[in-house]
């Protein structure tokens, strides 16, 4: 009797050990990830980031990467649909404008999809949000262009003033006055949303660099290049060369002689994390930033940069990821521009 009672406890034990395996829930198989972008994916700035980004973490996680470029700012709703369809594992939505859209195809289909700048709309399984910030590594741009500039004026130039380039701008000033308190600001917008205005960028800088400034620190898409253009025709009032400050991506291999360094956006690491966390069913559980620390922001070093220049600039970057300097957020416009030395009248 008691042999058998061993054996019924033995097999109670077993039973349980079963039913608390089975009560688990199993690790989510990812076999692909698709990341949607407005515009194509080679205009060295947002769109191309996003493309590189996902195909880097489909190569390093033996994933079915599915590029979905062009679709410009209208209903994705039913490209969202054809590729849950499909069977996509995992849909990355990049760029703000797809978010609303985002949380409903998720909510009505339950597939996992990542939108961006919508926080709270995170949903553990189905919705996980990311804020793309590049103000710290603006910061750490501010440092290096305080560091290098002979006439002590820096230009900033943007496109617009969303969110993004607000912080960024905020940054950039904080850190060049940390590291020269005298030093000039000039800020110039180039319109309410001339994302794409090469033309007014030229125009706008060329301006810039007319008030004094040797450095330009520039944000705005494809308005990007025409900033450039100024900046490589332009001469500084001393007579010297003017030098770029980029953002999001990395135009070395177009760079004319011109390009400082820029402040790369990476997603990579972002998205990796996001293809762990749904592998291990924490998918929407957490938010994603770009961070200094996983290099997911980070600036660019090219050959122009002293090098005893850059080990200032990345003695600044580790304190400010071991948390001994704080560099705040300064999302609204009328702050930015309360923080410049001069502010340029927008061009219409």
């Amino acid at each position: 009797m008691k042999k058998v009672g061993s054996k019924l406890a033995l097999a109670g034990m077993a039973l349980i050990l079963l039913a608390s395996v089975g009560a688990q829930a199993p690790a989510a198989e990812v076999k692909s990830i698709a990341v949607l972008v407005p515009e194509q994916g080679t205009d060295f700035g947002w769109n191309q980031q996003g493309i590189e980004a996902g195909r880097a973490v489909a190569k390093k996680y033996d994933l079915k990467f599915i590029p979905v470029e062009g679709l410009g700012y209208g209903d994705i709703r039913p490209t969202l649909r054809e590729l849950a369809g499909d069977g996509v594992d995992l849909l990355i939505l990049h760029a703000n404008g797809y978010s609303e859209s985002g949380i409903e195809v998720a909510q009505e289909l339950k597939v996992p999809i990542a939108i961006a700048g919508k926080p709270d709309a995170a949903k553990p399984g189905l919705i996980a949000d990311c804020m793309v910030d590049g103000y710290e590594g603006a910061y750490l741009a501010g440092v290096l262009a305080a560091r290098m500039t002979r006439t002590g004026t820096l230009g900033i130039v943007v496109s617009g003033e969303p969110v993004p380039w607000n912080t960024q701008s905020a940054g950039f000033v904080m850190g060049a006055k940390a590291t020269k308190p005298d030093i000039k600001v000039v800020y110039a917008v180039i319109g309410p949303a001339a994302f794409s205005d090469a033309a007014g960028g030229r125009r706008v800088t060329d301006l810039v660099i007319a008030a004094g400034a040797d450095i330009v620190f520039g944000q705005g898409d494809g308005s990007t290049f025409g900033m450039i253009e100024a900046v490589e025709t332009g001469k500084a009032r001393d007579g010297g060369e003017v030098w770029f400050i980029d953002v999001i991506g990395d135009k070395s291999s177009i760079d004319r002689g011109h390009l400082l360094t820029s402040v790369v956006w990476d997603l990579a690491p972002i998205y990796g994390a996001m293809v762990e966390d749904l592998r291990a069913d924490k998918f929407g559980t957490r938010g994603f930033r770009l961070s200094l620390a996983d290099d997911s922001v980070r600036l660019l070093k090219t050959p122009h940069i002293p090098e005893s220049v850059w080990t200032e600039v990345m003695a600044v970057r580790a304190k400010i990821i071991d948390g001994s300097l704080n560099v705040p957020q300064v999302p609204d416009a009328q702050r930015v521009r309360a923080l410049m030395s001069t502010v340029e009248a927008a061009a219409q």
